[in-house]
């Protein structure tokens, strides 16, 4: 009989399934977020938010969305990026008082303009500064509100490089993160070419029992299971692998029961729910401020039609507000077989027969 898969721990707080949303900028909002906890997610992130930005925050209707959460997401983080350590605590307390559980600290965005500005991925090369940041927000957010990190492997792949994500990865923990989230890529790789899960594997070696979760090439259910057989991480976060695709979660959970993979959401099921995400980023942004949001998520919804180019066409030319129901109308008014997402991406970087042997031992 397959064994579940064990609880994710983030400190208090007890996952009963270790596979979670990430922070998506521009994506992880209270609707895709709300999406991804009715189909299996345990735990998700909210989008990046600038110390500076949240700070600064007034409490109007068109900034809402911001800070909005939704009472079925809990457990929920908000997750922080800036470049002045003083910012990060007062920005910290302003997501509590929100209602985030969880603080997340991003060094891991790799945006050629966020590097630019000192954040992001840009800590890794100053360890100093980037611990002095968790210090500054363990210290300010109550003890209860547990505090993590999000990192890549490394600014690059220099020996110095790696000397600098050890020192920041083991003296976060040291400063009380609860869990560490560490991309397979390099800052300088930003998304180009595979993810180390050889890396991955070394790390959770070296971390012992402190938790720390796995981030990248997590396209598939089985991409998420196969990370953490092989590699041994406490959990796994997708990111891009679940923009219009909140099924990633249920499918995973399906894998992990010893169940087959089910099959593509059908065309009726696309359509409730990309209905349901339209609602509720109506509810978020109101009916017009929507839409360039939508379009994003709709073009990502569109790949599992049967005719993905001609309801991406559609998705795209929808100007109105309101009009999206119109695509569904015109596209989604007969049932189908859907697809699964093509994976168009660079294989990560893995001994095969390792990865073999550890499913196996899963089972």
């Amino acid at each position: 009989m397959k064994q579940p898969l064990p609880t994710l721990r983030i400190g208090p707080i007890e996952l009963d399934f270790p596979v979670v949303q990430a922070a998506l900028s521009g994506y992880s909002d209270s609707p895709m977020r709300v999406l991804a906890r009715r189909f299996g997610a345990p735990y998700t992130l909210c989008e990046v938010m600038l110390d500076q930005f949240l700070v600064a925050l007034k409490e109007r209707k068109r900034t809402s969305h911001f800070l909005h959460i939704a009472d079925e997401e809990h457990p929920v983080a908000g997750q922080l990026m800036g470049a002045e350590p003083e910012q990060f605590g007062p920005a910290a307390l302003r997501l509590v008082a929100a209602g985030f559980d969880v603080i997340d600290i991003n060094f891991g965005c790799p945006v050629k303009k966020v590097l630019g500005r000192c954040r992001g991925g840009f800590h890794l090369s100053q360890p100093e500064i980037a611990l002095e940041i968790v210090s500054r927000v363990r210290e300010a957010v109550p003890d209860h509100i547990p505090v993590t990190v999000k990192m890549r492997r490394g600014i690059d792949d220099t020996a110095e490089s790696r000397d600098q994500f050890y020192t920041i990865f083991d003296g976060a923990y040291e400063r009380g993160v609860a869990a560490i989230t560490v991309h397979g890529r390099t800052v300088m790789q930003r998304y180009i070419g595979p993810s180390r899960w050889d890396f991955l594997r070394e790390l959770k070696q070296h971390a012992g029992e402190r938790v720390v979760l796995g981030s990248g090439d997590l396209f598939t259910a089985q991409s998420c299971l196969d990370m953490l057989a092989y590699t041994g991480v406490d959990g796994v976060t997708v990111a891009r692998g679940a923009i219009g695709n909140p099924w990633i979660f249920s499918q995973a959970r399906a894998l992990a029961a010893g169940q087959p993979l089910p099959a593509p959401p059908t065309v009726f099921e696309q359509r409730d729910v990309i209905a349901e995400h339209y609602r509720l980023a109506e509810l978020s942004y109101g009916e017009d401020r929507c839409l360039p949001t939508m379009r994003k998520f709709a073009i990502k919804y569109s790949v599992l039609h049967p005719s993905p180019l001609e309801v991406r066409k559609a998705f795209c030319e929808v100007k109105q507000p309101g009009a999206w129901r119109q695509v569904l109308e015109q596209w989604y008014a007969t049932d189908a077989p859907g697809l699964y997402p093509e994976v168009d991406e660079p294989a990560p970087v893995m001994d095969e027969a390792s990865l073999a042997a550890a499913s196996l031992a899963v089972r």
